[in-house]
């Protein structure tokens, strides 16, 4: 047993009896179970936290029905990577019945491009596609390729499901097994695992490698080693000692900008300062943190209180010229005045609305009225005609069609409910009778 492998590692279930949780979705009769049982398998999404088991199933239900398995990563492909796994899928095709399983973590991180290169290859039947996700796939996944996949949600390890993984290590690791270790406490060792099981793996690992000394350190001493009693005052004490408090490259990272960015949303400005200290303290990159900010403050904010986007703004700008420590301040008093904001996502909903009806409806043309006339020809044939300058009419408003024929009356934007956008309900109710504001 190669002790320089970790334990999670290690103790990475080979089978779906060896596979700890998510018994809704793996349990007899669930619909994944199913099924698997049946060998049927179509393409769908893992959603769900980092830790519980997401590339881990999709890894045991590929060898449980024995097909090529083929996996990428989000962060480090590109769509070239995609096009090369596709080819290679395509090529098994030819001598193998089993459609090959394409995995691919954190398929949240793939941009359209890519993830359009997946699309026909899905649709034809080429690959079978896993996706991993931490986001929420309708958000973050392209609405053709997630009309393809089913979603199934994971949640976090419960208590009992950490019990029984603390058990598996104990009982079947090939090193930890042969260790004298009690339990007394389990209450912290299961608080900071926060329902992720690696995490919670490495905190045992920690544990362990702190207490025992190597073979060959046990022969210099002559020291017989004590027993490991973990207790909730040894967990804390060790991690304190032995772990950061924020990853910015791993996981975490990903965990406390989605606590801060739902802080924000949610309207909590204590949660959002206590997520910014966090990034802070652990080296983020404050860039990040602003840029974020101003996607939000547009997002979630809009036109409930447009000044939220100027703000954001002036605190990228002002991050860019004072850098930290100082940078900390704007930081703080552009998270707390977005946080208070009302909230509105009317901006986002009206643009992804226009977008698919777009996609529904292709190049509509532009009404003739309000097409540009620039030459004789352009006027003969109607350009322009009928045109009315708004500024010309009382109130600079006239009531004249700017969408399509076909799209006549198609309300797009709809105000949220706030006070900005009550008052922009009222005078585009008076404007627009068609519409129904």
């Amino acid at each position: 047993m190669d002790r320089l492998i970790p334990l999670a590692e290690r103790m990475r279930p080979k089978s779906l009896k060896e596979y700890v949780g998510q018994t809704h979705l793996v349990g007899k009769g669930s619909v994944l179970n199913k099924m698997i049982e049946s060998g049927n398998l179509s393409s769908f999404i893992l959603w769900g936290p980092p830790g519980v088991g997401k590339t881990t199933l999709a890894y045991i239900i590929s060898k449980q029905l024995d097909r090529p398995f083929y996996t990428l990563s989000a962060v480090s492909s590109g769509v070239k990577e995609v096009r090369e796994v596709i080819a290679k899928a395509a090529d098994n095709n030819l001598f193998s019945p089993k459609t090959p399983i394409l995995f691919i973590d954190e398929i949240h991180r793939f941009n359209k491009g890519q993830q359009d290169a997946l699309l026909g290859a899905v649709e034809n039947g080429t690959i079978i596609l896993i996706g991993a996700t931490t986001e929420n796939p309708s958000f973050e996944v392209n609405s053709p390729l997630l009309s393809r996949c089913q979603v199934f949600v994971l949640k976090e390890l419960s208590v009992e499901n950490f019990d029984a993984l603390l058990n598996r290590v104990l009982k079947e690791d090939e090193y930890i097994k042969n260790l004298k270790i009690e339990i007394q406490e389990k209450e912290a060792l299961y608080r900071f695992g926060g329902g992720d099981a690696r995490r919670f793996l490495n905190i045992i690992e920690i544990l362990v490698n702190s207490h025992f000394k190597s073979d060959e350190e046990k022969m210099l001493d002559g020291v017989k080693q004590k027993p490991l009693v973990i207790t909730n005052e040894l967990v804390m004490n060790t991690l304190q000692e032995n772990m950061a408090i924020y990853d910015k490259k791993g996981e975490q990272h990903y965990d406390i900008i989605s606590a801060f960015i739902k802080s924000l949303r949610g309207s909590d400005p204590n949660a959002a300062v206590y997520w910014l200290a966090r990034m802070i303290k652990g080296g983020e990159d404050p860039l990040f943190i602003a840029r974020r900010m101003v996607i939000l403050a547009a997002e979630d904010i809009g036109l409930a209180n447009p000044n939220a986007l100027l703000l954001a703004q002036s605190t990228f700008a002002a991050l860019q010229q004072i850098g930290m420590p100082e940078g900390r301040i704007p930081l703080s008093e552009c998270a707390i005045y977005l946080a208070t904001s009302p909230k509105s996502n009317s901006s986002i909903m009206a643009i992804d609305a226009a977008l698919a009806l777009v996609e529904q409806t292709g190049d509509l043309s532009v009404p003739l009225p309000i097409r540009n006339a620039p030459t004789k020809l352009m006027k003969e044939l109607g350009y322009h005609d009928g045109y009315k300058y708004a500024h010309d009419y009382q109130g600079n408003f006239v009531d004249l069609e700017f969408l399509p024929d076909s799209l006549k009356g198609t309300k797009l934007y709809e105000p949220s409910d706030n006070k900005r956008e009550t008052e922009i309900r009222t005078s585009l109710s008076k404007k627009w009778k068609k519409y129904e504001y």
